[in-house]
């Protein structure tokens, strides 16, 4: 039943949870961003000529010069731009292309586009956040997606797991 104290007690408990969330300060207001915009000046202050040559103008890094194409240690592969969770460790393997490649992406991190680019059809892979360029997906990966995820390595970081 709704009522004068029912409101007032929803109101409070309301308040109360928005004053603790400012109290977390920028980490709570970056994990609730739900898009990253920013201005191209922003991006190039943030990156590395690299990172933004890949993530924000679609570039691609030279095969076999990323050093998390070996990266085997136990953690996710975040992206460069947001650090929003891209990717398992659990879903890396070793396609021998000379990039990162993964079987899948975690749930609800990249979109994907049709790129007609260089006189082929491909599929784009993009950071869901902050829509910065990933690599492209293929489907001549292993079990149990059949898709090849690969990715520059330079538009991704490694976060390793707590031991």
């Amino acid at each position: 039943m709704l009522n004068r104290r029912t409101i007032l007690k929803s109101g409070i408990c309301g308040a109360a949870a928005l004053a603790a969330g400012r109290a977390l300060g920028q980490f709570v207001a970056f994990a609730a961003e739900e898009h990253v915009k920013l201005s191209d000046t922003e991006w190039r202050q943030r990156l590395t000529a690299d990172q933004y040559a890949v993530l924000r103008q679609e570039a691609t890094e030279r095969p076999f010069t990323s050093p998390l194409l070996h990266e085997e240690r136990t953690g996710r592969f975040t992206c460069a731009g947001c650090d929003l969770a891209l990717f398992s460790s659990k879903t890396k393997f070793d396609s021998g292309t000379g990039w990162p490649s993964f079987w899948a992406p975690l749930e609800d991190a990249v979109t994907t586009k049709e790129d007609r680019s260089f006189g082929m059809i491909r599929n784009a892979v993009a950071c869901r956040r902050c829509d910065g360029h990933l690599g492209h997906v293929f489907d001549d990966g292993p079990k149990p997606t059949g898709l090849r995820y690969c990715m520059n390595g330079v538009a991704l970081k490694f976060v390793a797991a707590a031991a």
